[in-house]
């Protein structure tokens, strides 16, 4: 489904912990990581979309999470044509994105990334939320800059600076989430670790 002017609609999903640090999934395969997004459908709305791939990317379930905020409107951005079929050049240009900011509710063994036969990730971790952009594939940047910079306001708390955008630093992780030696939970690790609960905190519902 495309506009007028060849933007698929599609969600965008920003997940915080208890430490208001975000989940940041490593694409099945690659070493490229990305928060969670998907296409919005005929008749759904973006909210809509969001719990449906919340569910089919991360595998949680409404009653996990808190949202706390929305992007105000579509933030675009463009393909390289070499990454679009050829039957689809000159029709398609991009995506356009609603972005929502998630608290976590739950656990962290909440999450399964195999709720469906196609998942999308294969290992994730809890990053600082100014997260390393030069790991993200290079078109999707500006939009996760801005989608971050507008949502950072309605975080918990506010003091945070945007020291790993485009910086390519190395992601601290505190709080002992992740394992030993490779800093990612792979999808076996995560099925076998147990996780503290959440606390959910003080925040702005929407």
């Amino acid at each position: 489904m495309l506009d007028r002017e060849g933007y698929r609609p599609n969600v965008g999903i920003i997940l915080l912990n208890a430490r208001n640090q975000v989940f940041w999934g490593k694409r099945l395969r690659t070493h490229s990581w990305q928060f969670p997004q998907g296409g919005i459908k005929y008749g759904e709305s973006p909210e809509q979309a969001m719990f449906r791939e919340l569910h089919e990317e991360v595998g949680l379930h409404p009653e996990h999470v808190q949202i706390l905020a929305r992007t105000r409107d579509w933030l675009r951005y463009n393909v390289p044509d070499h990454f679009i079929r050829k039957d689809a050049r000159g029709h398609y240009k991009g995506q356009k994105q609603i972005w929502f900011l998630l608290r976590l509710m739950g656990r962290d063994s909440d999450m399964n990334l195999r709720a469906t036969d196609h998942p999308e990730f294969d290992a994730w971790r809890w990053n600082e939320y100014w997260v390393p952009l030069d790991v993200v594939i290079e078109f999707k940047r500006d939009v996760y800059q801005m989608a971050l910079t507008e949502l950072a306001r309605y975080m918990p708390k506010t003091n945070f600076h945007n020291r790993y955008l485009r910086s390519g630093m190395r992601p601290h992780v505190q709080g002992g989430h992740m394992p030993e030696g490779g800093g990612e939970m792979t999808l076996d690790e995560l099925a076998e670790r147990t996780a503290q609960d959440a606390d959910p905190g003080p925040g702005t519902a929407l």
